[in-house]
């Protein structure tokens, strides 16, 4: 997935503990390499890397975990009319972001070609046997906005079966917590300042049983001619978003939820990512660039916010 993976068990061991530890560190291992081999498109085997390489209309057998992440990106494709689409790859290739590397400028022909390639209506889901596939035969799926939330959801739940009921994990940004820290209290999470200088914190949040999960345009971007891109490609338009959203941060049960949920803000903006997020009763945290700086809008309740 291209970053790094951090859990915390507020647990007491021995020694006697060290090969129980060494077994989970390996089956964590053995579950995120899993997940890679069917999700990431930076391998040319993987499922995802197959599925994208075959310009046909058939069936395509995947997992049922697979599935999984196709049916909650769709949902979410659903809720947000769009915002989110996992089928946007063409354009996030087209302005340099994905798997090839390049900072021209796109033309309007070429973005316009690309558009016709994407769309998440074009993508099918069978749930017996799991399958997918494409009303377009040049349609590709790129799980970036989604897989990590993913990631963080499944090493949770692995966690629980073994019985372990506290616990942060987080990769890349988005964390799952469940139960208390170590020092018998809610999880603190930061909710980053949306700047490229050094790392600091806009709001700390604290949380027991939940994921939260966090999209912004500062630190993913370049620079053409003075003007700035952001990786974050509006999937209506095939260009990258323009509008004051720094970040937002959405909480939910679920991190692949959250994760996916946050991207869909981040893509419609202020004004229509407040409208969504209301109308699907979610709780978020909003950085809005302004002349001054930055201003919030947010709706969590008070009591999780840190003073």
């Amino acid at each position: 997935m291209g970053t790094q993976y951090h859990i915390r068990l507020p647990v007491t061991s021995s020694i006697n503990d060290a090969p129980r530890w060494k077994q989970l560190q390996y089956d964590i291992d053995a579950l995120l390499l899993a997940i890679n081999k069917e999700m990431s498109p930076y391998i040319e085997d993987s499922s995802i890397s197959r599925f994208n390489q075959a310009k046909n209309t058939n069936w395509f057998p995947i997992s049922r975990e697979f599935l999984s992440v196709i049916n909650t990106a769709q949902s979410v494709s659903l809720d947000s009319q769009g915002a989110f689409d996992i089928t946007v790859m063409p354009l996030v290739n087209l302005w340099g972001f994905g798997t090839l590397n390049k900072t021209s400028i796109p033309s309007q022909q070429q973005i316009e070609y690309s558009l016709n390639q994407i769309g998440y209506q074009s993508l099918q889901t069978r749930q017996q046997p799991a399958a997918i596939r494409k009303q377009k035969p040049e349609l590709s799926i790129d799980l970036s906005a989604i897989a990590k939330g993913y990631a963080v959801d499944a090493i949770g739940i692995l966690l629980e079966k073994r019985g372990i009921k506290r616990y942060l994990v987080e990769i890349g940004g988005e964390i799952r917590v469940r139960g208390k820290n170590k020092q018998n209290q809610a999880w603190r999470i930061a909710i980053e300042k949306p700047t490229t200088l050094a790392r600091s914190v806009q709001q700390g949040v604290l949380l027991k049983d939940g994921a939260i999960a966090t999209s912004g345009d500062y630190r993913n971007y370049y620079e053409k001619e003075g003007k700035r891109y952001s990786h974050t490609i509006n999937p209506k338009t095939g260009y990258p978003i323009t509008h004051k959203l720094a970040s937002v941060t959405v909480l939910n049960k679920s991190a692949m939820v959250a994760d996916a949920q946050a991207t869909a803000i981040m893509v419609l903006g202020e004004k229509q990512g407040k409208v969504y997020a209301l109308q699907q009763g979610l709780m978020v945290y909003m950085i809005i660039r302004s002349e001054k700086g930055f201003s919030v809008w947010h709706n969590l309740h008070h009591d999780i916010l840190m003073p």
